[in-house]
């Protein structure tokens, strides 16, 4: 017996927007297509990061794949991600990964000449393009107090006479392949809890009663009324599923005094960019790439339904 399905119009509502954070409502779509989008912020959304290091001169304390790796996972600023090629596919170089039109060049030079160590940074990386560079945290609001504190990501440490010289090929890849092309810092999504307090029972309790009810909660979903002596739900999105206060009340004689569902096509997100890419289109390539991957399934079905009709005709019109 085939199950009914029926066509959906997911809605979004965001909640709290900052360039490297957003917070959102996915509506009216089930938790398949909420953990499509949540896999595909995380592992297949494209950014730029630094895939090939040529160290030229190298008399610092770390060793050369030591640095290669710490540069690697220094975010860079990834908007035109989407319109660049994979080094693999890209026919100018012929695959080799060192063009314009797939990979990006950078250059560190810096050497101590003096007595106090030198920090050596993100910001000390030139790049041949100025849409892909280092990302700079210093307008993020991360409360720096002075311009110290801006010098950027650390790479390494030099003392006097220590020098570094190095050239990097940042290409296009996702985090599929390696964490460093992930855009993503964290992406969660709950379901939003639907909690109800039948009031008649609840004029049961003593004032004591009630309070334990309110402080069973681990987090601070209910809260006592100092004027009606009355408990609300003040914060529903801070349930945790973790049943304790469900339990209280069975505890206290009084099972179905606090009833609590979580809604089955309702979500709330939450992401948290690496500055790669602003969190607001991390979430609008997001779906433009789950877009893409549905597009290729219906085109491989319309494919095997063509076969099924045509027979060996289809597969040899393809080439097969």
């Amino acid at each position: 017996m085939e199950t009914a399905t029926y066509q959906r119009f997911p809605k979004v509502k965001i909640r709290e927007l900052k360039d490297d954070y957003v917070k959102f409502e996915l509506k009216q779509t089930d938790a398949s297509m909420a953990n499509a989008l949540r896999r595909v912020m995380i592992a297949e959304v494209p950014t730029i990061a630094i895939d090939l290091v040529e160290i030229e001169v190298n008399s610092s304390v770390l060793n050369d794949e030591f640095i290669a790796h710490r540069l690697g996972l220094i975010p860079l600023t990834s908007e035109r991600a989407m319109s660049m090629r994979f080094s693999r596919d890209c026919d100018a170089c012929d695959g080799d990964g060192q063009c314009e039109f797939c990979s990006v060049e950078f250059h560190l030079r810096a050497k101590c000449i003096g007595d106090q160590t030198l920090d050596v940074t993100s910001k000390d990386l030139y790049s041949s393009d100025h849409t892909v560079v280092p990302v700079d945290f210093s307008d993020s609001g991360a409360g720096f107090e002075n311009a110290e504190d801006q010098r950027g990501i650390t790479i390494v440490k030099l003392r006097k006479g220590q020098e570094l010289r190095l050239r990097a090929i940042a290409r296009k890849g996702i985090g599929k392949d390696h964490a460093k092309w992930s855009p993503a810092a964290t992406v969660t999504f709950m379901y939003e809890p639907e909690i109800h307090i039948n009031e008649e029972m609840m004029e049961t309790l003593s004032l004591e009663e009630k309070t334990s009810v309110v402080e069973s909660s681990p987090t601070k979903v209910f809260a006592l009324n100092p004027h009606t002596q009355q408990v609300e739900v003040v914060d529903p999105e801070a349930y945790t599923y973790d049943d304790e206060v469900l339990k209280k009340v069975e505890a206290m004689g009084k099972p179905g005094l606090i009833e609590i569902y979580a809604k089955e096509d309702s979500f709330i997100f939450t992401v948290e960019s690496t500055g790669a890419i602003k969190a607001s289109q991390l979430v609008i390539n997001a779906i433009d790439v789950l877009k893409q991957k549905l597009d290729a399934v219906r085109l491989l079905e319309d494919t095997v339904e063509a076969d099924d009709q045509f027979g060996e005709l289809g597969a040899h019109m393809r080439g097969g």
